[in-house]
């Protein structure tokens, strides 16, 4: 294994405690389908637990950062230049009808940059991760985003705002695989060219953001002091003009 922070190894490590509590939970999902009252609460509840778990984790690190997060809100700790931004389970909807595409994603934004970050799909055993100029990784893999050069060749992923919102100019490959931070993971591991998406929160997106620069790809300038309402767009430096052209209303 690469060398890595004692924070990301953290990371890593609440990610793969909470995982157990969503695989368990997932499995639960599946059978309570066809209930009538369905799984909504008990999807929300599996969502605070991991949650719960994840802070816990991270604060045996003795650290005191501040904490930026989906289910509880911010928590202002001693020290305000770094914070945890944590989403238990992105890809809620997926969780919710027994789709196996959901991920726990875990950054650390230091002085308003993102230093360290990891996307964990539990279900898959997928477990991506990036630190600033130390390269991504994907399960212990160096990985690098797409080298394509031609957008009829190219898979882009984006989601409902993005199918909704976003003009495409030209007929180009569009998944909506319902992870804003898988997507971007898959991204930085080439397994899609480019993501583009509207209206996101910064939990979505914040260690994706880290694992397409790491991959070497680009990312839109984005404000990190905001933690909603934010625009990405991500590629490989290849095509990313070409998809930026092909984009209108974004």
């Amino acid at each position: 294994m690469n060398s890595i922070s004692a924070n990301l190894n953290i990371m890593i490590k609440a990610s793969e405690k909470a995982s157990k509590v969503l695989i368990r939970d997932f499995g639960e999902v599946e059978k309570l389908q066809v209930s009538t009252k369905g799984p909504f609460d008990f999807v929300s509840n599996a969502d605070i637990k991991a949650e719960k778990i994840i802070i816990e984790e991270l604060n045996k690190s003795k650290r005191n950062y501040s904490i930026i997060c989906e289910e509880s809100g911010n928590k202002i700790n001693d020290d305000k230049n770094n914070f945890w931004i944590i989403d238990p389970i992105d890809g809620t909807n997926n969780f919710l009808h027994g789709i196996p595409h959901f991920a726990i994603t875990i950054a650390l934004k230091s002085n308003n940059e993102i230093v360290s970050g990891i996307t964990y799909d539990p279900i898959k055993d997928e477990m991506f991760y990036a630190e600033k100029n130390n390269g991504a990784y994907f399960n212990n893999q160096r990985i690098r985003v797409s080298k394509k050069k031609n957008l009829d060749n190219c898979l882009f992923g984006t989601g409902d705002n993005g199918i909704k919102e976003v003009k495409v100019k030209k007929n180009i490959k569009i998944r909506n695989f319902g992870s804003s931070a898988l997507d971007m993971a898959y991204v930085a591991s080439g397994r899609l060219d480019g993501y583009f998406q509207k209206n996101l929160n910064i939990w979505d997106i914040a260690a994706g953001i880290l694992l397409v620069k790491e991959a070497g790809g680009i990312v839109n300038d984005i404000d990190m002091s905001k933690d909603e309402n934010i625009n990405v767009l991500a590629s490989s430096t290849e095509i990313n003009e070409k998809l930026i052209q092909n984009l209108t209303n974004f």
